[in-house]
């Protein structure tokens, strides 16, 4: 592999005669007549306006006893790195006009303040590239049309919702590429009952939750990453497959165990129903509302829901109290986190605004 570098400027074997004969102390005047060359000829060759030929390096050769081939091999390197200089000039007027596209289609600014970005154009570029995993700009072009078209279907999203399609995909893009340098351990869709009595627990428990989950999802099989929400990307949680394992992606933008906890069975429901025989899917949940029409999300629901509260311990919250000392007693007895049961009655009745004192941060 070359290492040959582009020097700033490119330096004419004009200059260097000029120093010699400035060293010598002959007047450039004297040195062309004795060379018999044209006085203003060889004053175009010290400013670099013309280049040293044979003929004049064998004239150089004899007038000074610097060998022909030297002053030859100066202006073959001049010219060399002159015409390096013109491709590097190329290259970076190219960055610069890719980097002007990337701007208004990459969410640069979230980027660069996660670390993934330095200001430097070239390895920057080649950052988006491999966030993205695209080959050229026009690839860049088409991910994001095909995002803001597909947005409205195949996103779960509100009216009242604002959504940046760029973001939003540059947080996709983002979350897919930090997953496919996750390892954990093979995928076994067999062990799901274990899985779910080892969340209930750590739910319940609600201590070091985000750690003992990541933990016990990638010893499942399962990836989970965190990472935060982006501007107008209301995002709860993200399914997806990555390599040989499926993968969950969450925001955490509401720093509650119930919604955590919803959001992670809800993401395992698409996993376990839809992912296993549709790799290719991606379930990006912006709203945890009942505003979706779609069976997949309305079966994500309802597996979330059943697992979190079977439909028997359900009916049995029915015949009692809601006050918060029944709640935590209804918790206690089937070991479920108090705020979980709280916010299940909150989204059935679709009122979140019940007074209560139940702790639902997650810890």
């Amino acid at each position: 592999m070359s290492t040959t570098l582009t020097p700033h400027i490119a330096t004419h074997p004009g200059e260097l005669l000029k120093d010699e004969l400035d060293e010598r102390k002959i007047k450039q005047r004297d040195f062309a007549a004795e060379i018999s060359m044209q006085p203003t000829m060889l004053n175009e060759i010290i400013k670099g306006k013309r280049a040293i030929t044979a003929d004049i390096a064998i004239l150089l050769d004899k007038a000074l006893d610097i060998p022909a081939d030297y002053w030859m091999n100066l202006q073959a390197q001049y010219e060399l790195d002159k015409a390096r200089i013109k491709e590097k000039n190329i290259l970076k007027v190219q960055r610069i006009e890719k980097w002007h596209i990337i701007k208004q289609l990459v969410p640069v600014k979230h980027y660069k303040k996660l670390g993934y970005l330095k200001n430097e154009l070239e390895y920057d570029i080649k950052a988006v590239k491999d966030i993205y995993n695209i080959d050229t700009i026009d690839h860049l072009i088409e991910s994001v049309a095909k995002c803001k078209s597909e947005v409205p279907a195949f996103y779960r999203k509100s009216e009242k919702l604002q959504v940046d399609e760029v973001n939003l995909l540059g947080w996709s893009k983002l979350l897919m590429y930090r997953a496919n340098n996750e390892n954990v351990k093979r995928f076994n869709p067999d062990k799901l009952p274990e899985l779910k009595n080892k969340l209930h627990s750590i739910f319940y428990k609600n201590s070091n939750v985000r750690e003992e989950t990541k933990k016990l999802l990638a010893n499942h099989g399962i990836k989970l990453i965190f990472q935060e929400k982006f501007e107008k990307t209301p995002i709860d949680g993200y399914s997806f497959w990555s390599k040989d394992n499926p993968a969950i992606g969450l925001t955490l933008r509401h720093k509650r165990i119930d919604n955590f906890a919803f959001t992670i069975f809800h993401e395992l429901g698409h996993i376990f129903m839809h992912l296993q025989n549709n790799k290719a899917k991606q379930f990006i949940d912006l709203e945890k509302k009942k505003t979706s029409n779609s069976i997949e999300e309305k079966e994500a629901d309802s597996f979330a829901q059943e697992n979190l509260i079977s439909n028997e311990k359900w009916e049995e919250l029915q015949t009692i109290n809601l006050d918060d000392q029944s709640l935590i007693s209804f918790g206690k007895k089937h070991k479920i986190n108090p705020a979980i049961v709280l916010g299940r009655i909150c989204y059935e009745s679709n009122f979140y605004a019940i007074k209560s004192k139940i702790d639902k941060s997650i810890n």
